[in-house]
């Protein structure tokens, strides 16, 4: 099966960064090229570590001072990821002597397990996952290491839970950022439990001590509604997909897996988008390629391509911002939109903000949110 997205109104300068990726260097695609754009888009997109072995080679095509910049970049994501190496260790190890349970999800370890070096993928943090259980044990040992809370979520009702799926805590003297996650993904939609993903885990080689990874087919289901949720809006993320295609996978229970928690369009968006961004070669999953709700929304993120879209910029542009909105609509289930129309009926933190109750009666948010909803919209 082969599908072709419709690319005709990119730049040349992210065809050309297509072009390298897939180890098609023609020469003659070089010439005309907005170099400060090209830079641009390999910085915006993460790709300058992957991207700048591949152009060493090919010095001749490409300007020196460009060459000299993407050195530059990649030198210092080098240094900021060994850097990033040694504190998971220690962090992992604090976790270990605490007997909590601990999945680092990306950073240093998703970039060797992938790809083999840690200097060929960015990353500016570290990603990791805990039972929700023992958020709090875990939250007082990053406080002790020094390091300072810097999400402070607003709940009502204990929303948090399930609205929510990390936390965001920043050591200011290391200039390290650790995301702490009780969740892969903010709800209210399905995903396995971590008791699943541990009794699945494996063990990284990045380091003497073990520290535990996602198990493959749960790796790949992280890694394809992580990519969607922003929308593939950097290609590093589609980048990561093709080198996990690349792996033996277990693909019925990746079917199996997509199914029961109801992520079957996005599993499907992402092969899709790989096979025909990377001409990655398809093994045999028609259960998941046969879906046109994934072909749909494989197009969809080619607007995403066309702007050099930045979601975490805030604030993003109107038009981004609305067409967003839908996209991501557009990519759940009918159980996930379900879902979803049910969660607007539960109350929120802006419920409690415009009409503050003593904490025990906090349960008529239930009744009062049409008209708390209704009389924002009226004041704004």
């Amino acid at each position: 099966m082969s599908i072709r997205l419709s690319l005709n109104h990119v730049s040349k300068e992210f065809q050309l960064v297509l072009d390298i990726i897939n180890d098609q260097i023609i020469p003659n695609k070089f010439a005309n090229i907005d170099w400060m754009l090209f830079t641009d888009l390999i910085e915006h997109h993460r790709l300058f570590s992957f991207i700048y072995p591949k152009l060493r080679e090919k010095e001749e095509l490409v300007p020196e001072n460009i060459l000299r910049s993407l050195e530059s970049m990649y030198q210092q994501n080098t240094i900021r990821m060994l850097h990033l190496s040694g504190e998971m260790s220690i962090i992992s190890s604090l976790f270990t002597k605490k007997n909590i349970p601990l999945i680092v999800l990306k950073g240093p370890v998703l970039a060797q397990d992938l790809y083999g070096d840690i200097s060929l993928r960015t990353s500016s943090d570290l990603d990791v996952l805990v039972p929700i259980k023992q958020l709090e044990c875990a939250e007082e040992i990053l406080s002790k290491r020094g390091y300072i809370k810097n999400d402070y979520i607003k709940t009502v009702l204990n929303d948090w839970r399930w609205r929510h799926h990390h936390v965001t805590y920043v050591h200011p003297q290391k200039k390290v950022k650790v995301e702490l996650h009780w969740r892969l993904n903010p709800g209210p939609a399905k995903e396995p439990s971590f008791s699943e993903l541990w009794n699945r885990k494996r063990v990284s080689t990045i380091t003497k001590e073990p520290i535990y990874i996602l198990g493959k087919e749960d790796l790949f289901f992280f890694l394809s509604t992580h990519g969607a949720r922003h929308a593939w809006s950097r290609l590093r993320w589609l980048l990561d997909i093709r080198q996990l295609l690349e792996r033996d996978l277990d693909w019925n229970f990746i079917y199996t897996l997509f199914m029961k928690n109801h992520y079957i369009p996005v599993g499907s968006q992402a092969i899709i988008l790989s096979s025909s961004i990377f001409d990655t070669p398809l093994p045999n999953i028609d259960k998941l390629l046969l879906n046109k709700q994934g072909e749909k929304l494989a197009q969809l993120v080619v607007f995403y391509f066309e702007r050099m879209v930045n979601l975490h910029t805030v604030p993003v542009p109107d038009e981004v911002s609305s067409y967003h909105s839908k996209y991501l609509f557009s990519s759940f289930s009918w159980q996930q939109k379900c879902l979803y129309l049910l969660s607007l009926l539960y109350p929120f933190p802006e419920d409690a903000e415009t009409l503050p109750l003593p904490q025990k009666y906090h349960f008529l948010y239930f009744l009062l949110r049409p008209y708390l909803w209704a009389r924002r919209r009226m004041f704004t």
